[in-house]
């Protein structure tokens, strides 16, 4: 029969709970961690280091949610509305952004005399990410875009008539016509994602930033026109993964 030594147990307690450990994924393990008790012969395990008190753990994903609640902007450039942060060792980071967008165009066209009148409102919501300050692939992704045209040609509301040269026919010429009004309102309200991708990271501390712009336009002739943009709620999961290459 083979014996072994106090010594040689507690070397092989010491491989096999190392191997336990690298199994579980746990990052790092003090060295110290690890000591005899001289008194009872046996391994005793002390718990993992985990640094400074100040310093984050490295994860897998982080996510974030918000009542970001933009509304009724007719113009807003590129504005941080989610931010985390993410510590890891990976070189590449995916980011699913979820937004609920909104858009309201409303377009109104007058018009008399036959003559045509044509009125346009456009509305879009643009949302980009930004790692560390640079922008992720693949840039800037619409979320939301609406262009809405109206037009009328209309002959006109009678209002009055005058027999003005005193011949007792009253032509057209001789009346009065207010002009005709037509409008249009849409409001509407969605949500979608969409993945964004960065690559060629270095290990650490990694910051993420969504940002939201509103775009609009509109063009009116006799008749008027608006358009908005809106931002709901909002959502960012972001992953660390290790990509094939």
């Amino acid at each position: 029969m083979s014996k072994f030594s106090a010594h040689g147990v507690r070397l092989i307690t010491l491989l096999a709970f190392a191997t336990l450990v690298t199994n579980c994924g746990v990052d790092e393990l003090s060295l110290r961690g690890l000591r005899s008790n001289k008194k009872s012969g046996e391994a005793v395990a002390l718990k993992p280091s985990t640094g400074s008190g100040t310093s984050q753990p490295a994860s897998k994903a982080t996510a974030a949610f918000s009542d970001i609640a933009i509304m009724d902007q007719g113009d807003v450039n590129f504005t941080t509305i989610l931010t985390q942060t993410l510590k890891t060792s990976n070189r590449s980071l995916f980011i699913d952004m979820a937004l609920e967008c909104g858009l309201l165009t409303k377009t109104t066209v007058k018009s008399k005399g036959g003559k045509k009148d044509t009125s346009t409102a456009s509305a879009a919501v643009m949302v980009r990410v930004l790692v560390d300050g640079n922008v992720a692939a693949p840039g800037e992704v619409t979320y939301c875009q609406r262009t809405q045209e109206l037009s009328a040609t209309f002959g006109g509301i009678l209002q009055s008539c005058t027999d003005a040269d005193g011949d007792g026919t009253i032509l057209a010429s001789e009346c009065e016509f207010a002009d005709e009004e037509l409008s249009l309102l849409l409001s509407t309200m969605n949500a979608g994602s969409f993945n964004f991708l960065t690559d060629n990271l270095t290990s650490g501390v990694h910051t993420i930033e969504v940002q939201a712009k509103i775009f609009s336009s509109t063009t009116a002739e006799a008749g008027s026109s608006e358009a908005r943009g809106f931002i709901g709620k909002g959502s960012v999961l972001t992953t660390s993964e290790r990509l094939a290459r």
